[in-house]
């Protein structure tokens, strides 16, 4: 029973490891076997089998009769259960995508109002949302623009300032 146990246990380190080293072992095989498991060699799904087989096995010869033979073969079956559940739930979650980051090129052709006014030629903030979020920015404009007027922004110069010209009406 002891060698169970010591499998369960190694199993929950090896998840531990698989948290820490998170692809390590994905990047040793990488080239070697691109493809052919599909991440079914991959720490998580290790881990998960090495941890059933070993509580399973335990389990097994703590609550029932049978022996070392039949408690690792249905440490096996549950290992192999547990790894295969690891596998497609650790899919499910590399599958699920989350939007793309916006960036400054998003910001052109987005309206904003004018925050601090724009002297010709020179600086002002504006207040814009890129993807939902209230974002201050400086703001150059060829002619003056008074604060409160709704601009559009034509371009980005750096990550905090745009170039925006007034909304005619």
């Amino acid at each position: 029973m002891n060698w169970f146990i010591g499998l369960g246990i190694a199993g929950l380190v090896l998840l531990v490891l698989s948290l820490v080293l998170d692809g390590v072992l994905e990047g040793l095989f990488d080239g070697v076997l691109d493809g052919l498991f599909d991440g079914l060699l991959s720490l998580p799904v290790i881990a998960g089998f090495v941890s059933m087989l070993g509580f399973g096995g335990a389990i097994v010869l703590g609550v029932t009769g049978l022996g070392v033979t039949a408690a690792t073969a249905i440490g096996v079956v549950a290992g192999v259960a547990a790894g295969w559940l690891t596998w497609k739930l650790s899919s499910a979650l590399m599958r699920d995508h989350g939007d793309a980051t916006p960036r400054g090129g998003d910001l052109v052709g987005s309206s904003g109002s004018v925050v601090t006014a724009i002297p010709a030629g020179g600086y002002g903030e504006v207040l814009v949302h890129l993807a939902g979020q209230p974002l201050k920015l400086a703001a150059k404009c060829q002619v003056p623009v008074a604060r409160g007027t709704e601009v559009w922004v034509e371009a980005t110069l750096s990550a905090t300032s745009v170039v925006v010209r007034p909304v005619e009406r």
